[in-house]
Parts: structure tokens; sequence; C-alpha cells
């Protein structure tokens, strides 16, 4: 569980900062506020998670968590396609989008089989 915790708050400290930079660089205001959203919401709602009353309250939680990854890597994609990421910045973020997603659904598939 620890290491969801650690990588959620890593990618959403990195994807605000990038977003800043975006805007203060590019002007583009809408779709970076809206990845700081999604990615800030999957930190948030692992912390939640983690202190989950009941099993099926953690699964939910984790689940949402796993849903706003899922919306971070299509924010991702379309700034890269729209090219407002260097290729570097792309290429990291993505790529740790696509492991904060398989980690998550990693938990949500055992947490649901060992419920």
């Amino acid at each position: 569980m620890g290491v969801i915790v650690q990588k959620s708050y890593a990618f959403a400290l990195s994807t605000v900062k990038l977003c800043h930079e975006i805007m203060r660089e590019r002007k583009e205001y809408i779709l970076t506020k809206q990845l700081i959203r999604s990615a800030t919401s999957i930190g948030a709602n692992v912390e939640e998670a983690t202190g989950a009353q009941t099993r099926k309250d953690f699964i939910a939680k984790m689940y949402i968590a796993y849903k706003e990854a899922r919306e971070a890597h299509y924010w991702f994609r379309l700034l890269n396609d729209l090219n407002l990421l260097t290729a570097d910045q792309a290429q990291y973020h993505l790529a740790v989008a696509e492991e904060v997603k398989k980690i998550l659904m990693s938990i949500c598939k055992s947490s649901k089989e060992n419920q």
C-alpha cells in the first residue's frame, strides 16, 4: 500500500509543477486545470482509502483513484498531441500515469478477490 501512496503523491506533485510551467510559458489553462484536478485526485482518493472504515469503502475509493489515473493519462495524451509537452515530458508523465493505473488496478482486483 505504501508504494501507491508515494507514487500517487509524487505524480501529483510533478504534474502540478509541469502544469504551472505550461500555464506560465504557453498560456494554456483549461486542459492543464483539468489535468491538475485528475492527477491530484488520485492521491487524495488513495489517502481516503487508507483510512476507509470498511473493505467496500476501500475498494470504492481505489476504483475512483484508478478512474482518475485513466483521466490524467487522457489529458497527458491530449497535451502531447497538441504539442504542449516536450517529448521527454510526455514520455515520462505518460509512463508514470500508466504505472499508477496498473498498480491501482492490481490493488482493486486483489482487494475484490479477497473480499
